[in-house]
């Protein structure tokens, strides 16, 4: 296989003829050929082969192949040789959802990030957003959402992807019979879809928890505990958090604790707001549990609650947000640590918490040894990593930990999510991890579609 950078440019001559420069016919090894297949994406067109007089790595397609195989504009992009073909690409899908197919913001919140992603992409690729009701099986075609050099969107029609990185937002909308139907015909098709779907909670802990490598850095959890189970921890542990198993933000969670002579106590959110019930008896507490949430608590999860270490009398956690590289293994990219707020059951922003840099919180907390616990904390995080994508049926790229540190310098996993929030890279201090977040996204896309060299 041959792998180079060259410059796509078009030609208006009708035929099916692509002309290539004496430099990338050499690097190509196409020196002697009077023909090739030329792909990108799902299509692929047979062409004759002219080499031309010009310096650099230069390919210029004629219109006949264009229409053949819908390239959607000129520009430098990666080219690999192999066995008589010559693939152009990558092409990148990145699959997400919005509220309407506006050209302004066709994926509501999740806009900026997607042009983010499309305008670092396409230095490199071709790169392109789609929704599901944008696919044409029959065809197998896509009207992709492409940026403009303008940086609107512009709708082309291009094949199927070399690789599909899946941004849905919904954690419902993504059980549907529809969406497991679309995931399935990318797998057939041998296209690498990464990011599968949202973690579910008791799936995670239970993976974890059978593995002796990474299994003390897991809370003890009880899935669809019995109220017997739930005491049984609390006595335990004096705290603990009850949680949905499928839930995200924080909604649903309970802090709930024990204190001797004064009664149970249980922290939650409610209308936006931090509250707090106190109980004399554990019977009364899930006695109201149970009239909030009926059958649902049969979803939750109850799970050992860790002294976290505090700033003015308030939790830190953090979150570990962890990508695959070039080279497929995994990294810590970026790293935010969250300060819950006064009373609050979580950590959570939109729950009234802060953000702080790692070392800025770690700094205040264990001064001097700040550095050492820093970087055992990022190699647990890249530990539970490998775990997770070891017992995981389908492609990973991403991983965001939520990671706790106790007084005693413990590190402790609370939560892993498929698709994380990318709200830490909003601090002032964040911003280049955010970038280096999406050239992994990229990277790693460059990766699943062999158009990265797996040598090195």
């Amino acid at each position: 296989m041959s792998l180079t950078f060259g410059n796509v440019h078009f030609t208006q001559q009708p035929q099916r003829v692509v002309y290539v420069s004496g430099s990338l016919m050499k690097n190509l090894k196409l020196s002697g050929k009077k023909s090739v297949h030329l792909r990108f994406g799902g299509e692929r067109v047979p062409a004759t082969v002219k080499s031309i007089n010009k310096t650099g790595k230069h390919l210029y397609l004629a219109s006949g192949i264009r229409k053949g195989i819908k390239i959607p504009k000129a520009g430098g992009v990666f080219l690999r040789a192999q066995e008589g073909e010559v693939q152009i690409g990558p092409l990148i899908g990145v699959l997400s959802d919005g509220p309407t197919s506006s050209l302004a913001h066709p994926f509501g919140s999740r806009t900026g990030f997607i042009k983010q992603l499309l305008t670092m992409g396409s230095k490199q690729s071709y790169i392109f957003a789609f929704t599901p009701r944008d696919i044409n099986w029959t065809n197998e075609t896509i009207n992709g959402f492409f940026l403009g050099e303008n940086g609107r969107f512009t709708r082309k029609k291009v094949p199927l992807p070399d690789v599909v990185y899946n941004r849905l937002p919904s954690r419902r909308a993504e059980t549907t019979n529809s969406i497991n139907q679309l995931r399935e015909r990318f797998i057939r098709r041998r296209i690498p879809f990464f990011n599968w779907s949202f973690f579910n909670k008791s799936d995670i802990y239970r993976l974890l928890e059978r593995d002796t490598l990474v299994s003390r850095f897991v809370p003890e959890s009880i899935n669809s505990p019995s109220p017997e189970q739930i005491k049984e921890l609390l006595d335990r542990h004096a705290l603990i958090y009850y949680k949905p198993s499928g839930g995200s933000l924080g909604n649903g969670i309970y802090r709930l604790s024990h204190v001797a002579k004064n009664g149970y106590y249980a922290r939650y959110r409610k209308n936006g707001r931090n509250a707090l019930l106190r109980f004399n008896s554990f019977s009364s507490l899930m006695r109201t549990l149970q009239a909030r949430h009926g059958r649902a608590l049969r979803g939750y999860v109850a799970q050992q609650g860790i002294r976290l270490i505090e700033i003015d009398g308030c939790p830190i956690d953090f979150r570990f947000h962890m990508h695959k590289n070039g080279r497929n293994q995994w990294v810590v990219v970026g790293i935010g640590a969250k300060k819950a707020g006064k009373g609050s059951v979580t950590t959570h922003l939109k729950n009234g918490g802060s953000l702080l840099t790692p070392e800025q919180a770690l700094g205040r907390a264990f001064g001097a040894r700040a550095d050492d616990v820093l970087r055992n904390a990022k190699i647990v995080a890249i530990n539970l990593a490998e775990s997770i994508e070891a017992h995981h049926q389908h492609l990973l790229g991403e991983i965001g930990f939520d990671i706790g540190i106790d007084k005693d310098e413990r590190v402790w996993m609370f939560e892993a999510n498929a698709k994380p929030g990318r709200s830490i890279f909003k601090h002032p201090s964040l911003r280049a991890e955010g970038r280096a977040s999406i050239e992994h996204i990229l990277e790693h896309c460059l990766y699943l579609s062999k158009f990265r060299r797996r040598d090195g």
